[in-house]
Formats: structure tokens, C-alpha cells, sequence
């Protein structure tokens, strides 16, 4: 498998990789997305391709514990009065189209929440496609908030099963 198709398969894997083996995480480290798995374990002190697949596995399946789905969290909404859903897209993003009651998170809003909010009331975050989200709800998770969840697919998967008066969208970057 080359990377595009390892990451897409599992999209933590990436962040498994550095923190498993400093591998991907930065430029010096890095992969490219044509290389197969077996190419970057080879030129990474020959690791095993086994043990890496392993460690993958594993990484998706912890992954999964900490996600939540659209239908999840419109249940949750609904049973859970002090639910706190963040929004971890960019401010022009949230402005845009937002899960109604989210909150952006900003570095202001962080500090706030790290402070004074209740460590044990449920809280969801998300982002676009639910590829990026994963890293905050761990950094939420490390701070003690055990009940951190992401929003698996994001506010696309959101729009799509839940509420479909949100419009969709796609981010296109210049070259």
C-alpha cells in the first residue's frame, strides 16, 4: 500500500507513526504519499512491516473509541443539557456554516475551558471531514477531559445524516 492509501484507510496513522517512531511528523521525518509502507519501514532502521501494520491496527481501533457519530450526537444533544460541541475549523469556516450551538475554539476560549468548565460533562469536537479533529479531543483527553469526543466525518457527515438544511462544501487551495 503507498501512504495515500495507508492514511486513507487509517487516518491516525500518521500521528501513530511520529509518536511511535518519529516518522512523518516533520519535514526531516517525512513520507511521500507514492512510497509504500514497506519502502518508508525500510529506510526507518529496516522496522518491521508487521509490527508497524500492528501498531497501525491498533492506533485505528483507539481511534474509533474516541469518535462519535452525527446520529450519536444529535441523541447526546437531546439527553445532555451541559453537552459542550467545539468547533475546531478556522473562524471564516465556523462563520460560514456551524453546527447550531457550537462554539469556534480559540486560544482565549481554551484557556476558559482548561480553567473553570466541569471535566466530566461530554464534550464534542469537529472539524470539516473529522480528519484533523482527533489530535485536539487527545489534547482535550490529556488535560483531563475524559468525556472528550470527536465528530466522526466532521460537520460533512454532520450535514449529510443529520441536518441537511447545512450546506456542504469543499476547501480548494491555490497553487
Amino acid at each position: 500500500m503507498t501512504m495515500t492509501e495507508v492514511l486513507k484507510t487509517c487516518p491516525g496513522a500518521q500521528r501513530a507513526l511520529f509518536a511511535a517512531y518519529h516518522i512523518g511528523g516533520c519535514q526531516s521525518c517525512g513520507f511521500n504519499p507514492t512510497e509504500t509502507l514497506a519502502q518508508v519501514c525500510a529506510r526507518n532502521e529496516n522496522l518491521p512491516v508487521d509490527q508497524v501494520i500492528q501498531l497501525l491496527q491498533d492506533s485505528h481501533q483507539s481511534d474509533a473509541a474516541l469518535q462519535i457519530t452525527p446520529v450519536q450526537l444529535d441523541t447526546l444533544r437531546g439527553t445532555h443539557p451541559q453537552l459542550q460541541i467545539l468547533d475546531v475549523r478556522t473562524r471564516e469556516e465556523h462563520e460560514a456554516v456551524a453546527i447550531p450551538g457550537s462554539t469556534l475554539l480559540t486560544q482565549d476560549l481554551i484557556s476558559t475551558i482548561f480553567s473553570s468548565w466541569d471535566k466530566t460533562a461530554p464534550l464534542v469536537l469537529y472539524d470539516h471531514t473529522g480528519t484533523r479533529v482527533l489530535d485536539a479531543v487527545a489534547y482535550f483527553i490529556g488535560h483531563g477531559f475524559a468525556e472528550a469526543k470527536a465528530l466522526s466525518g466532521g460537520i460533512d457527515a454532520y450535514s449529510q445524516e443529520v441536518d441537511p438544511s447545512l450546506p456542504r462544501y469543499r476547501i480548494e487551495l491555490e497553487a
